[in-house]
């Protein structure tokens, strides 16, 4: 991929940045460095869940998880799939390694936007299971590039997340399963993108009929449609879950609605608001990524639309031009942020407080605009 591109050697070393160097009352220790990859290996697998309390509807899902490092491999490389037998590669993730036997591992479910794909952000993916999180990517079926048939997908989002937590409890108290003992049932953050980010909240909130989901800990909202229509202020207000808002300035909807959820979700244990300057709502995703592919392999812009990409043609060119906002930086910053906040309110790691601050951010990170409460 053109935006992963992080060196595994001495990684062990060339992570770790030290309290000294951030300046201010932040807490000491070493961390990983959350906009790099961290000290575990990632491996991906996928199946698919069939929910039987709604009529057997099906759902595939694509899972990385943290590998050990004795368990580490160089290939085969995962391939991810897209649409229509066309798959993304990936630079660092390897298909079915054992799951890291250093401990259960804080669950993640990740929610495509609106008519999306699973694989949609596939580094933001790979870059958590490098930090220790298990993630699982569901595919929302009725709502997909392939498959749009779902007249009324938003009240089937939050029930769709909450039965592939089941499976994932189900599948780490299954002997001889590949994650049996490897998930922490007391540890499950949500986070989504579009579409997804309106689901990651309607899981602490309820949404469209759902109720939430009470084993959810905290979220991510990345360009989510999170507005006062589907997130009343009675709504949203008792929501006490750790909760960051990540979203471009380019993306005035969205942008709008991350200011709206910011300032009427009071309770929340934890609240951060990330505004990144100039990116717009693609570069939170793959489009480039699944959009340079389409052009290696000889399908043109003018073929797209023949492959069922037409959807992809104003996003790409909007956000993967050299005259725009770079998408390897706003992807650093998606992942420095999403990473330090589940890695803080996950897993107790009160060192990663150093990256959730104003000062941080006006110190180091001259294109956001940070504010927590």
């Amino acid at each position: 991929m053109r935006f992963l591109t992080y060196s595994r050697i001495g990684l062990a070393l060339a992570v770790i940045v030290l309290v000294g160097s951030c300046g201010g009352d932040t807490p000491a220790g070493p961390v990983d460095a959350p906009d790099e990859l961290g000290p575990y290996a990632i491996g991906y697998t996928d199946f698919t869940v069939v929910d039987e309390t709604r009529g057997d509807r099906e759902l595939p899902v694509s899972v990385w998880y943290p590998v050990d490092e004795e368990d580490a491999a160089d290939e085969p490389l995962s391939r991810y799939p897209l649409d229509r037998g066309i798959t993304l590669p990936s630079e660092v993730a390897v298909d079915d390694l054992p799951v890291s036997s250093d401990g259960r591992r804080a669950l993640l479910i990740f929610s495509h936007g609106y008519g999306g794909i699973n694989t949609q952000s596939t580094q933001l993916m790979e870059v958590l299971a490098s930090h220790g999180f298990i993630i699982a990517s569901v595919s929302h079926t009725g709502n997909t590039t392939g498959d749009e048939s779902d007249q009324s997908p938003a009240e089937k989002r939050v029930p769709d997340v909450s039965v592939v937590i089941d499976r994932m409890f189900e599948r780490s108290n299954t002997a001889g399963d590949a994650f049996e003992g490897r998930v922490d049932e007391s540890r499950v953050g949500v986070l989504g993108h579009s579409f997804g980010g309106q689901t990651a909240l309607g899981t602490v909130a309820g949404w469209a009929g759902a109720d939430q989901d009470p084993r959810v800990d905290a979220i991510g909202v990345i360009a989510g449609g999170v507005g006062e229509y589907d997130f009343s202020k009675e709504v949203i207000a008792p929501v006490t879950a750790p909760t960051m808002l990540l979203v471009g300035t380019l993306d005035p909807p969205a942008l709008e609605k991350h200011r709206y959820v910011f300032a009427n979700m009071p309770n929340a244990a934890a609240l951060f608001k990330v505004e990144v300057e100039d990116a717009n709502h693609t570069h939170f995703a793959n489009v480039c990524d699944i959009g340079d592919l389409l052009l290696s392999i000889g399908i043109t812009q003018d073929e797209w639309p023949q492959i069922g990409a037409e959807g992809l043609l104003q996003p790409y060119d909007d956000t993967c031009t050299d005259d725009v906002f770079p998408i390897d930086e706003a992807q650093r910053i998606q992942n420095k942020y999403m990473v330090a906040h589940f890695r803080r309110y996950l897993l107790g790691q009160v060192a990663y407080e150093r990256f959730l601050s104003t000062e941080h951010a006006d110190e180091v990170e001259p294109t956001v605009s940070f504010e927590a409460q």
